[in-house]
């Protein structure tokens, strides 16, 4: 039985998604948002980019796929409940979290375009 650790699919999958969560966090900086989070983790789930333009909050899912629809197709309901339970977390925690506003965008990185970014994607 193969080590899943050592799989080089895997491995491939998981520098693709860390390189795809950089690219996506270089963009949203060009659009005049500042990086709080990388990978945010709790319990309850992961963020991928937490981002912030004045008092708007910005969780952001990245999916790094071949076409837009199936990064976007790929964020299912349980992901998006998984996201919005870890900002709950990441909110709480804010000393200024009752003048924070939530948003939850999806950011698809595919090959060799610009990154497209979905607001208010759920």
């Amino acid at each position: 039985m193969r080590n899943k650790a050592a799989d080089p699919n895997r491995l491939k999958a998981f520098r693709r998604g860390h390189v795809s969560e950089y690219l996506a966090a270089l963009y949203l900086l060009a659009k005049g948002y500042r990086i709080r989070a990388i990978r945010y983790r709790t319990k309850l789930g992961e963020i991928d980019i937490i981002a912030r333009r004045g008092d708007l909050v910005v969780c952001v899912e990245v999916k790094a796929r071949r076409d837009v629809d199936s990064a976007v197709f790929a964020v299912t309901g349980t992901a998006q409940h998984r996201i919005r339970a870890a900002s709950d977390i990441w909110l709480s925690r804010q000393p200024d979290a009752h003048r924070l506003s939530l948003r939850y965008d999806i950011v698809a990185v595919l090959p060799w375009q610009l990154p497209k970014h979905f607001v208010d994607a759920f």
